[in-house]
């Protein structure tokens, strides 16, 4: 697993087309989550074609990398499903694709029932801060999803495992 600790790996199916975690979507990221169920982790290297300066990676893929695992933190700390209303990105130090990155994300704060707010932080090799997020997350259960639409049945019934699991 990764040398940083011992962790459970978050299980996530390859039936939908999601850009951050479905291992089946070729030109996305293919996030892997992993938790010691008071943090979600995920272990990742920018690829080159989605750099903006040079060897930079884009602003916009750093955000969607936070994004996605303040998303799975709430998912799976939260046991709820859930949509960002909300985040904000402070980039700290450059990020180079081709670099090992470390992220993490945790629940922040839960003053009301149907929002969390989430952070989220993206390390370098060196273990130093590059990039952190703070969002809010619409919390919602499994009815209201099925009212909205926003999952066909077999993802659903696939994310509510996790939820009840």
């Amino acid at each position: 697993m990764h040398s940083e600790g011992n962790y459970t790996v978050i299980p996530n199916r390859g039936n939908h087309n999601c850009f951050g975690c479905s291992p089946m979507n070729e030109c996305g990221l293919q996030m892997k989550f992993y938790t010691d169920q008071k943090t979600v982790y995920s272990w990742l290297t920018v690829p080159r074609h989605l750099s903006g300066w040079s060897n930079l990676a884009h602003g916009g893929v750093l955000s969607t990398i936070l994004d996605e695992i303040m998303s799975w933190a709430a998912i799976h700390l939260l046991r709820k499903f859930i949509l960002t209303k909300s985040m904000t990105v402070d980039f700290v130090k450059p990020v180079f694709v081709g670099q090992q990155l470390r992220v993490e994300g945790r629940v922040a704060n839960m003053e009301r029932k149907r929002e969390a707010v989430m952070e989220g932080y993206i390390y370098n090799e060196e273990k130093k801060l590059c990039v952190r997020a703070s969002g809010t997350f619409a919390l919602f259960s499994s009815d209201n999803v099925k009212k909205m639409g926003i999952l066909g049945e077999k993802a659903l019934k696939d994310f509510e495992d996790l939820i009840d699991g």
